[in-house]
C-alpha cells in the first residue's frame, strides 16, 4: 500500500532522494517506521510579543517560547489505523534544551481523498487542523507548507483567521557527503512575522514497526475526524 506521502505526491514522490523516498514511505503496510536523532543548530523565535502566543502553544505540545543553539531532538515517525480506520503518521518532534527541560511538537498526519493533500493535526488533542501543500524540488529534496488552520473542540468548528494562526514552511533533504538529513523550518504570522523556526540535521533509523501500531506515548489523547 502507498505511504501517504507517496498518495499525496503521486508520481512526483519517486523524484524524492532516494533516502526521503525511505523516510517518507514510512505506512502501516510497509512494516517500518522512521527514528530520527540529530541536532538543531539553532531554534529561534521572533520578537518578544510573539511569547503570549508561543506560550499559548506549549500547553497542547504545538509551539513554544524557548530558543537556543546546538540543541539535541529526536523525531519519531510510527504508522498505525486511528480509531477512524485512517492510516496515520505520528511526527512527534522532543528537543532537550538546557536544564534538562524537554519540550515536544506533537503531529499526527492522515490522507484525505477528498482534497488530494495531507491533514496535519496538530497538539496533543488534534484541536487543530491544516492542509499541506507538498512540493519536490529539482534537488530532489521537500518543501513543504501549511494551509488554512481549522480548530476543532467538542461540537465547534470553524477556520481561523490568519490573523490568528502560523503558516508553516519545511524543507528536508540528504546530504550525500555527510550522510546525514537536513531540515529547516519557520513559521509566519502575516501580523506579527517571523514566530518559530529551527534548523538541523539527523541520522535516521528503520526499526520495524510494533504490531499494534505507534506507541501509546506518541499517540494524541483525542482524536478528530473532521479534516
Amino acid at each position: 500500500m502507498a505511504s501517504i506521502f507517496e498518495l499525496a505526491l503521486g508520481p512526483d514522490f519517486n523524484r524524492l532522494h532516494p533516502m526521503l523516498q525511505q523516510r517518507f514511505g514510512v505506512d502501516a503496510g510497509a512494516g517500518y517506521a522512521c527514528v530520527g536523532r540529530g541536532v538543531f543548530s539553532e531554534v529561534r523565535r521572533g520578537a518578544w510579543w510573539t511569547v503570549p502566543f508561543l506560550r499559548l502553544g506549549a500547553y497542547r505540545n504545538i509551539l513554544f517560547p524557548d530558543q537556543g543553539e546546538d540543541v539535541p531532538f529526536t523525531i519519531e515517525n510510527y504508522p498505525y489505523i486511528d480509531s477512524f480506520g485512517r492510516p496515520t503518521v505520528t511526527f512527534v518532534r522532543t528537543l532537550e534544551l538546557p536544564r534538562a527541560k524537554h519540550r515536544r511538537f506533537d503531529a499526527t498526519m492522515v490522507y484525505s481523498p477528498d482534497t488530494g493533500r495531507i491533514i496535519d493535526y496538530l497538539g496533543t488533542h488534534q484541536h487543530l487542523a491544516t492542509g499541506l501543500v507538498l512540493e519536490v524540488l529539482p534537488d530532489g529534496s521537500l518543501h513543504l507548507q501549511s494551509t488554512d488552520q481549522r480548530f476543532y473542540e467538542g461540537f465547534i468548528g470553524f477556520t481561523l483567521p490568519p490573523a490568528l494562526t502560523g503558516t508553516a514552511e519545511l524543507y528536508e533533504n540528504f546530504d550525500d557527503a555527510r550522510g546525514v538529513f537536513t531540515i529547516q523550518m519557520q513559521v509566519r504570522n502575516p501580523a506579527l512575522g517571523f514566530l518559530f523556526g529551527y534548523r538541523g540535521e539527523f541520522t535516521c533509523t528503520f526499526p520495524v514497526a510494533p504490531a499494534d501500531g505507534a506507541p501509546h506515548r506518541l499517540r494524541p489523547v483525542h482524536e478528530e475526524r473532521r479534516q
